[in-house]
């Protein structure tokens, strides 16, 4: 073919390439516009609303409703590079022939990959926020156009996996946001960004949804009780000697709470009666307890508290029965940690060995103690330390009988009945693990 033969026929397909040029651009517009919208930050796009910027909220609107924005630029970014695909190949045919179809496929892999995947991808998550921003307005109106279509594909691909067994539920969101959050500051802790004790509270709130009373409560056979049947003296300096504010009080069996004495209450009937105990009626002073089942969640638990402006509970199982008690402090612990005054006694029950083991009292929960040391023992099946190693053994233990399992080794220390009251915990080494 002559140069002159050459320039005519791309006098005469000039048209056919710039059409390619700009679908190439196309094409690299939605691949852009899909990372930059996805990697977008929520948080930010609500503040910039706040701000008065009206293209966060048509991002943000965006977001909402991702599986249907990103249906609608699969479907635009694929349509633009078949139709330059095509061109491409019917351009090429028509100058080198039959081998066109060859020369068309690398050439437009190379152009699509370049600068319609890589360079557009590269620019948009380097700085997501600002394209999210900067493409919103064509988005929007591109996906109110294929928007249908994109609701008609996704409900074929329903469809077709339900036939293999697979349901996908049209109103859940395609990311979870406690999810994607708890992600997000795990992968900030691993790169220092963020410390364990930043991790660990918003890991406490994220949780409080998937925690149930009974994993916090103080159990029954640990709570601090009074008899409404023991002297009033008796009963008095109990309640005075208490590092707590509020005790129950039952009568005639200690399942039987009758109320809830809190010492200032008790203060005030002291000084009526002109600080003579005798003269006290710790079941007059006393308020009406309030009952919660064992399996409420943490979340609603807390919320009840503060719609009450209440700070006790007595938690029951299912049949009524004392299961133990709940605070108000016991739940915000689980988000800040442990919570300490002048008057509390230490009682956490954990002790490091100069040898790296730690001995740990059997009635430590688990989850305190991953918080502690920043472990990872499950929490799902017990507990206390002691549960789970009783629920791994399958057994109740006898004083210095060994087990591993997760990582570490477990030595009981001390029995008393039934209960595990102490243990060794000492983590393995990595040539242990095998063993």
């Amino acid at each position: 073919m002559t140069i002159d033969g050459f320039m005519s026929i791309l006098s005469e397909y000039w048209l056919t390439g710039l059409a390619i040029l700009v679908l190439i651009g196309t094409s690299a517009f939605f691949s852009g516009s899909e990372t930059a919208l996805t990697a977008a930050s929520r948080s930010r796009m609500h503040t910039l609303e706040a701000n008065g910027d009206p293209r966060a909220g048509v991002v943000a609107r965006l977001i909402d409703r991702r599986d249907r924005l990103i249906g609608a630029l699969l479907i635009g970014n694929n349509l633009v590079n078949i139709l330059a695909s095509s061109l491409a190949t019917s351009l090429l045919l028509g100058i080198f022939g039959d081998s066109g179809v060859a020369v068309a496929t690398i050439a437009m892999t190379v152009l699509l990959v370049i600068f319609a995947e890589v360079l557009p991808k590269s620019w948009a998550i380097s700085t997501p926020d600002r394209f999210a921003l900067t493409v919103s307005a064509p988005v929007n109106i591109f996906v109110r156009v294929a928007g249908p279509l994109s609701t008609a594909v996704n409900w074929i691909v329903r469809r077709i996996l339900a036939l293999f067994g697979v349901t996908l539920s049209a109103e859940s969101s395609m990311l979870t946001a406690h999810e994607e959050l708890r992600g997000a500051v795990d992968l900030l802790h691993r790169e220092g960004s963020v410390v364990k004790a930043d991790r660990d509270r918003l890991g406490g709130v994220l949780d409080l949804d998937e925690l149930e009373v009974s994993d916090i409560m103080v159990h029954r056979t640990s709570m601090r009780m009074v008899s409404a049947d023991d002297p009033p003296e008796a009963v008095v300096r109990t309640i005075l000697d208490s590092p707590h504010t509020r005790m129950p009080v039952w009568r005639g069996e200690t399942d039987n709470i009758i109320g809830i004495v809190h010492a200032k209450d008790l203060l005030r009937a002291l000084a009526d009666v002109g600080n003579d105990p005798g003269r006290i009626d710790i079941s007059k002073i006393a308020q009406k307890p309030w009952f919660v089942p064992d399996t409420t969640n943490l979340k609603d638990q807390l919320n009840a508290f503060l719609r009450r402006k209440a700070h006790f509970a007595i938690v029951v199982d299912e049949y009524g029965e004392l299961e133990g008690l709940v605070t108000l402090e016991d739940i915000l612990e689980e988000i800040v940690g442990d919570i300490s005054d002048e008057h509390d006694i230490d009682m956490q029950g954990v002790r490091t060995e100069a040898d790296g083991s730690v001995v740990v009292d059997g009635q430590v929960p688990i989850r305190d103690l991953n918080r502690a040391l920043d472990w990872s023992l499950p929490d799902e099946e017990a507990t206390t330390i002691a549960g789970l190693v009783i629920h791994e053994s399958q057994t109740i233990p006898n004083e210095r009988q060994a087990f591993t399992f997760h990582g570490k080794r477990f030595i009981v220390m001390k029995r008393e009945k039934n209960r595990i009251t102490r243990l060794r915990i000492k983590p393995l080494e990595e040539g242990e693990l095998g063993r």
